[in-house]
């Protein structure tokens, strides 16, 4: 399965896309519905019957809809299967996985979808001229993740909305492509009262500041301001250490996080990085090692699928909260996680 790639993204000369944000949709003609996307106006044909979705984030929010029976084909799925089957069951089986990474135009093409769902740097990219312009070249309307709209001309940087609101907007924007407003209100509404019980916690005088390591090497990939983990680490009562990058996912050098001095570290499982992996690289980095959060080995490994936007947000920011609870850093409170997404559990 994949991930966003920071990399990639700088490498390559940014086909642009307005600021992103969803507007209301308009009803443009019968069986099809506008909805603005990225900035820009996009008909979609409604309800959607083919749909080709990218990454374990995407598939769990057409899943929460209960759109399974519209899902074409999938792709980047695998190592979030078990994630996504402990939250909605068995169906994640029966999806038509066409490729275990992000796919070709050529594999997307061979599905005749009437819509795909993916995201900058969630599928999308020129250098597979697979983006939404050569997918409407061939009919296919393309849905663009909130969270990855770019912010401007020839730039890498992603994200213009705040991160809850850009999964709001992306439960309604698909609750009306695939015909399924209900079921997207419920979902909506199920997150705003697990948010609302998150945000009546008792609070400590100084939140504690915690640092999401994505991967990491000679830098290390995380995340700012406008990425999920934003939303998930704030509401859960802490102090996102990059709260101050106007970014979703990005690099920043270890001397970053030397200084924002991390009461703890929140990891995002996948491969080829391991959990073992990165606690072994702080654990061995001068100066890293010395960190109260390394010392004292504070640490909360979460699939992908939780920290990239979706659905599961919510859940990641149960489960951080009460580790910052267990580790003592936040009060006691309430919250109680409906799930546990540690790997191994």
């Amino acid at each position: 399965m994949s991930r966003p790639v920071p990399l990639l993204i700088g490498a390559i000369a940014l086909l642009a896309l307005p600021a992103c944000g969803s507007g209301p949709a308009a009803q443009s003609a019968a069986g099809t519905v506008t909805i603005t996307n990225c900035g820009t106006p996009v008909s979609f044909p409604v309800p959607a019957k083919r749909l080709f979705v990218n990454d374990g984030n995407l598939i769990a929010m057409t899943l929460a809809l209960g759109a399974q029976e519209q899902i074409a084909a999938v792709s980047s799925v695998q190592r979030d299967a078990p994630t996504l089957t402990r939250h909605y069951g068995a169906v994640v089986d029966k999806l038509n996985s066409v490729s275990p990474e992000y796919p070709a135009r050529e594999t997307v093409l061979a599905q005749r979808p009437d819509v795909m769902v993916a995201g900058w740097s969630y599928g999308y990219a020129e250098e597979k001229q697979l983006t939404p312009a050569t997918l409407r070249q061939q009919n296919v309307a393309a849905y663009v993740l909130t969270e990855s709209c770019r912010q401007s001309d020839g730039k890498a940087a992603r994200g213009v909305v705040e991160p809850w609101q850009a999964l709001r907007e992306d439960l309604a924007n698909l609750g009306k492509i695939t015909g399924r407003t209900t079921a997207a209100e419920k979902v909506t509404a199920d997150l705003d009262a697990r948010l609302k019980t998150l945000r009546e916690a008792p609070t400590p005088a100084k939140a504690p500041t915690v640092f999401l390591f994505d991967s990491g090497t000679d830098s290390v990939y995380s995340s700012g301001r406008f990425g999920a983990p934003e939303a998930i680490i704030s509401d859960a009562g802490a102090r996102n250490a990059l709260s101050d990058v106007d970014d979703t996912w990005t690099k920043v050098s270890w001397e970053r996080v030397a200084a924002a001095r991390p009461d703890a570290f929140l990891f995002v499982d996948y491969p080829p990085q391991s959990y073992a992996d990165k606690v072994a690289l702080l654990k061995a980095r001068a100066g890293i090692n010395e960190l109260p959060a390394v010392k004292e080995n504070r640490f909360l490994n979460l699939p992908y699928a939780l920290w990239t936007s979706g659905p599961l947000n919510i859940d990641a920011a149960e489960q951080v909260r009460k580790a910052l609870e267990g580790w003592q850093l936040v009060p006691a409170s309430g919250v109680t996680p409906k799930f546990d997404d540690r790997p191994g559990n």
